[in-house]
């Protein structure tokens, strides 16, 4: 009897835990209700997120500040975040690949995804990059937080979808919106006067991240590697971009913390460089964190660097 009646309990348990979740997740989203509950994937989206809602929604990061993210995948648990949130926010398509998988896993009409770049015309990968023959990475490039005046645009897309999920703070969402873009629209008016006082307009990355900026702002990025941070490029690309730097004069190749320096390392040694940082942002490293630094200080960080090469 006790061996009939143990599978019987533990699924009246695990129906009622499914009705409690269910129950839990509706309070949180009818009028005068707790805080929205928002998950986001990794560190810009997180920072777009928790400056537009304040106080008046607990904002969740999902891929870990130090973590790499593009070959991030989540686990179960983060399956359940994702689940038991109000909000789910991403960036792209075309970055958090894994997404797909996850939305046809979940079916809740409770949960509201937001896709930050909606709106916005993304790059070929190919108009970012010198994609060598045996790269299989993503056909758009989704690196637009990068650019101070499409970043505004994905926190548009966030304060809009904030709005919807909860009106009664609407006019909290956009004041913290506009906040935040008067920000963002001071740093791309630093950048602009900065960079127009460029002798070069070229720039040497080990990761194809940052051609939304250099669109911006009419530089010139250099990749040694495509827009995956892992993918390492062929003797011969190698060979190429020696030959190529080495006629620029280039002084210094730029490399992510994220990810090892094994190929900027390469290429700075055959040409007499010397390598240093451009944040790509996708996660603040151990060192930032400790500093208390977020996505303007870092951009900030990132025209220091940039300055380096373009300026001396």
């Amino acid at each position: 009897m006790k061996k009939l009646l143990s599978p019987l309990i533990i699924f009246l348990l695990m129906v009622s835990g499914c009705s409690n979740v269910a129950s839990t997740k509706s309070e949180k989203t009818s009028e005068g209700s707790k805080k929205l509950q928002i998950v986001t994937t990794f560190y810009p989206m997180y920072y777009f997120a928790q400056k537009v809602a304040g106080s008046s929604a607990n904002v969740e990061l999902l891929i870990p500040n130090g973590v790499e993210p593009h070959d991030w995948e989540p686990t179960a648990n983060d399956m359940a975040k994702i689940q038991d949130s109000d909000l789910f926010i991403y960036n792209s398509r075309y970055f958090e690949t894994w997404t797909e998988k996850v939305f046809k896993s979940i079916n809740d009409p409770n949960l509201k995804v937001v896709e930050a770049s909606n709106g916005i015309e993304l790059m070929d990968a190919l108009d970012s990059e010198e994609k060598d023959n045996h790269e299989h990475t993503s056909s758009k490039d989704p690196h637009v937080w990068l650019s101070p005046v499409l970043a505004q645009k994905e926190v548009d897309n966030i304060a809009k979808a904030l709005e919807q999920a909860d009106p009664k703070n609407k006019d909290k969402f956009q004041k913290n919106a506009a906040a935040l873009n008067s920000e963002l629209a001071d740093l791309d008016s630093l950048y602009k006067e900065t960079i127009d006082k460029a002798k070069k307009k070229e720039f040497v990355t080990q990761h194809a991240a940052f051609g939304y900026l250099a669109k911006q702002y009419g530089l010139t990025q250099i990749p040694i590697a495509g827009l995956s941070p892992d993918v390492e490029p062929t003797l011969g690309k190698l060979a190429e971009l020696t030959d190529l730097t080495k006629k620029k004069n280039v002084k210094i190749i730029y490399f992510e913390e994220l990810t090892s320096s094994k190929v900027a390392d390469t290429l700075a040694k055959e040409i007499g460089a010397k390598t240093e940082v451009l944040n790509p942002l996708e996660g603040l490293t151990k060192k930032e964190q400790e500093k208390g630094l977020d996505y303007i200080d870092v951009m900030k960080n990132n025209l220091e660097s940039l300055k380096r090469s373009l300026l001396d």
